[in-house]
């Protein structure tokens, strides 16, 4: 396969969902199809490319930064003296993916978001993008919270399109409508499009129509649909993605599948986020279904 141009997807979904679940091993079945990827973990808990390393650790970007002296020489000195070097933030992962994590500010100091911005800010200073040659960079984002540096992607144009990551659980599909919310207020400023909602299954309900019909009130669809299966968590127990770890298996297929719509895929939209009574209707219509669910497995 190859690329025309570097694609820029980014990842949004409610803490716990999967988005480093499945943002990782769409990273790891574009790479087996001969794609350069590079990762990119937003959140401060740094764990995003956690299952393309093994669970072997590496130094963030604002860590790096810190112990190089960001905060007595500021960005432009660090750069200009050449303080800091890219293979000191960004390593080789599982399949030859490009793994950085962003990090975050000290406990109790600073704001994550910001973090986000100045991480990123220093690869393209660092001319990473022009030194890797990336055919897609992904970018794993906490979605609770669609401001500040975690909306970096959406409102500076930074990713192509977006893809919401959600379950058929209440709060993730409140967190995937917030999501909307800031992509329809950045799209028609040069921000990025929602390009589909994922569909993988976590919680005490299975319940696919329940997602399909958001997508649709939405304005969007579903691009692909996840079980919940133990090779998931057995997988990711030994730090790996199922590519890796079970690569004949039928889920590793299915991620296959879901990356080559995902790289492929034109369909975009410009999101209408729902109404907070028409949100209500569905956390009734979810708590509703859990009730009936439960009561025939009681019989």
């Amino acid at each position: 396969m190859m690329a025309l141009k570097m694609r820029q997807i980014a990842f949004y979904g409610k803490g716990g969902v999967g988005k480093s679940t499945v943002s990782s091993n769409i990273a790891a079945a574009l790479a087996e199809h001969g794609l350069t990827v590079m990762m990119i973990g937003c959140d401060p808990k740094h764990d995003c490319t956690r299952n393309l390393r093994g669970e072997v650790e590496i130094p963030t970007i604002l860590e790096t930064s810190r112990d190089k002296g960001i905060e007595q020489l500021g960005l432009e000195g660090l750069v200009e003296g050449n303080k800091i070097r890219l293979d000191e933030i960004v390593y080789e992962g599982y399949g030859g993916v490009y793994c950085a994590e962003c990090g975050g500010p000290r406990p109790g100091v600073g704001c994550a978001g910001r973090g986000v911005i100045v991480a990123i800010d220093l690869l393209k200073r660092l001319n990473a993008f022009e030194a890797f040659k990336p055919d897609v960079v992904i970018y794993d984002v906490p979605g609770d919270v669609v401001c500040g540096g975690f909306a970096m992607p959406l409102r500076k144009g930074l990713a192509d399109e977006v893809y919401i990551i959600t379950s058929a659980d209440y709060l993730a599909l409140y967190a995937a409508n917030n999501i909307c919310k800031g992509i329809s207020e950045f799209a028609t400023k040069g921000g990025a499009p929602l390009g589909g909602i994922v569909y993988n299954v976590r919680g005490i309900l299975d319940d696919d129509t329940i997602v399909h019909d958001f997508a649709e009130e939405v304005g969007s669809h579903v691009i692909g649909h996840i079980p919940n299966a133990p090779q998931i968590a057995e997988a990711e127990i030994k730090g790996n993605t199922l590519i890796e770890y079970d690569p004949t298996g039928a889920i590793a297929g299915l991620f296959r599948g879901l990356a080559l719509r995902i790289y492929t895929n034109t369909q975009t939209s410009v999101p209408e986020p729902l109404a907070p009574k028409k949100m209500l209707g569905i956390g009734q219509e979810i708590r509703k279904r859990i009730k009936e669910k439960y009561r025939v497995a009681d019989l």
